[in-house]
Order: structure tokens, then sequence, then C-alpha cells
């Protein structure tokens, strides 16, 4: 009898992809960002503890409260040293400014204003020999009332300065001495501000504003 068994069918072999082929045929999953910032952490807190053992003292300190030492010292340097520059940027801004220290001619307008009581305290007349200086070097002198001062404390209140201008019309050199009673806010670092009297001496009062050379007379070490 002939058999009646049906031959089996050709297997198909299963074709794999080439990523497959190079892993190995399994998958292996990426890290994670969370994964890698752990990774991170461990790795720098691996390299602080070869550096800084945590079983060890410091100065006789545990390590973290030493860290925090050492952070508030490294804070303290930087204060003083932020501090200091400033300081040496305002000096030597100071330095230029015409300030009783400076012992330079200074060349400036000369005009005069209606007079009265001063940013010094004291009250003067059209007829007084004062002057009113710049309100920035007034200010960088010392006290104002500007930055919520005494301005009567000023150390350049009272002093003494030569103002002199060449009279092309009498073909001569004339000066005046002024004291110091007031702060001008429209006044340059160089400009001097007069009373009508004082800027007569110099100047017709029809002028109104003349270039004048001056100087002071007593250097004061506060200024």
């Amino acid at each position: 009898m002939a058999s009646t068994e049906q031959p089996l069918p050709p297997r198909k072999e299963t074709q794999l992809p080439e990523w497959e082929h190079e892993n190995g045929g399994s998958h292996v999953a990426a890290p994670t960002k969370k994964g890698s910032r752990r990774a991170g952490r461990a790795g720098v807190s691996g390299k602080l503890d070869r550096v800084l053992p945590p079983h060890r003292r410091y100065l006789g300190m545990s390590r973290k409260i030493f860290l925090l030492v050492l952070l508030a010292v490294i804070l303290a340097l930087l204060a003083l040293i932020i501090g200091l520059a400033a300081g040496l940027s305002r000096k030597s801004k100071n330095q230029n400014l015409p300030l009783p220290t400076n012992t330079d001619k200074h060349v400036g307008d000369f005009t005069y204003y209606g007079t009265g009581l001063g940013a010094c305290g004291e009250t003067s007349g059209d007829s007084d020999s004062i002057v009113s200086i710049s309100h920035i070097v007034f200010d960088a002198a010392g006290s104002s009332s500007s930055t919520g001062g005494n301005s009567n404390n000023n150390p350049l209140c009272g002093l003494m300065l030569r103002a002199s201008r060449f009279d092309e019309e009498v073909n001569a050199q004339k000066s005046i001495d002024l004291k110091v009673v007031d702060r001008c806010t429209g006044c340059a670092p160089n400009d001097l501000d007069t009373s009508l009297g004082a800027f007569e001496k110099l100047a017709p009062s029809a002028s109104g504003r003349v270039d004048i050379t001056w100087a002071w007379l007593q250097p004061t070490p506060t200024a």
C-alpha cells in the first residue's frame, strides 16, 4: 500500500537585523539622564573622598565643618579683594578732581549767582568774596546733604582758593581770594560760581561767564 504522509515544507530561516547580530542578538538599554547624573555625582564624591578622606579630621574639624569654614574664608577674601579694588578706583578717580590735595592749577568757567544761605550753613551777600564749588567736587570731599549727610560738616567749607584772570582791557593779571560756602549743582568739576561783587573784580558783570584759573590756598588731608 502506498504511503499517505505528506512531506514537510522546508524551514524558513529568520533574518535578524544587523544591529542584533552586532549585539549578539540581545538589546541593551541606554543609560538614562537620571542615571548619568547619579554617576556624575558618584564620580565627584569619589574624587573628593580620595583628596579629603571623610574619616580623617582637618585642623581638628570634621571634613564637613572644614569645607564650610574653607568656603567662608574664600568668600571673605573675595569680598575684601572687591572692596579694595573699588576703593582704589574711587581714589584714582578723585585724584583727577580739583580737591585740595590736588596742587595743580585748574581752568574752568567763572560765573556768579544770587547769594544767600549756602550748603555750608553760612549766609552770604552779593559783595562777599565767596565761592560755590561744583557738586561733584563737594560730594567727593565728604559729607553732603545729597547723600544723606550734613553738608555743614563738609571739609571744603571755609577753605580758601585763589582765582586769577588776565584782563585784556587793562593788560594785567587780576586775582581774588574766595572762601568756599556753597555747593553748585550746575557746575562742572573745575567751574567756580561766585558772588556778583567778586565776579566784577575780575570781569564785567555783562560777560556773564568767563574762563578762570584757580588753585587751593590750603590743602587739607581729609579731602
